[in-house]
């Protein structure tokens, strides 16, 4: 092989690899907002509405109770404490319910964050309505500012009888990455 079918070799190899890796940029950016589609079509991976929902008029179930287990997690990059107030609730599918939260800057400057949400097991996300809650919008907070910021909500009725315990997991990101992770801008 001469120098030259040589080189036209290796110039062809680099065009390759260049077209792989700009395809493989390209469905890393579409890869979150297609995730984000999926999710909410199938409910699965616990995703929950960013938006206010509906309740249902279907009535409340006296007959059965599902605990509510709320968790919060802190993400990297945002000095905040999140605290449930109520860790856990017991209601009755159909129930209206209010429980509050406590946000605190720990950190030493002002800062903006979002809580994004996820619901466990992941067949009772579509079931967890979300008429008020402070993950529909970012929140401020000043050097050692606490704030309360209650969630309403409501099981659906129709959540598979099989289920009586869901866990609501709320995780605190700067709003720079929720931004980032294809998430909302204000």
């Amino acid at each position: 092989m001469d120098q030259q079918q040589q080189q036209a070799g290796v110039q062809r190899t680099v065009i390759r690899t260049l077209w792989v890796l700009l395809g493989m940029v390209g469905f890393t950016v579409a890869l979150v907002p297609l995730y984000d589609v999926f999710c909410e079509i199938t409910g699965l991976n616990g995703k929950t509405a960013d938006s206010a929902q509906v309740i249902s008029a279907q009535g409340v179930d006296d007959s059965r109770e599902v605990r509510v287990q709320l968790v919060t997690r802190s993400g990297n990059g945002l000095p905040w404490r999140l605290v449930a107030l109520d860790p856990v609730v017991t209601v009755h599918p159909g129930q209206i319910s209010q429980v509050r939260f406590e946000f605190t800057n720990v950190g030493e400057q002002q800062s903006s964050g979002r809580a994004v949400p996820s619901v466990s097991p992941s067949a009772g996300a579509r079931h967890f309505r979300k008429m008020e809650c402070f993950c529909f919008e970012q929140q401020w907070l000043q050097p050692g500012e606490s704030m309360q910021l209650p969630l309403v909500f409501q099981v659906d009725p129709d959540l598979p009888k099989d289920i009586r315990t869901l866990t609501l997991a709320y995780t605190l990101y700067p709003m720079d990455e929720v931004v980032a992770l294809g998430g909302f801008r204000d």
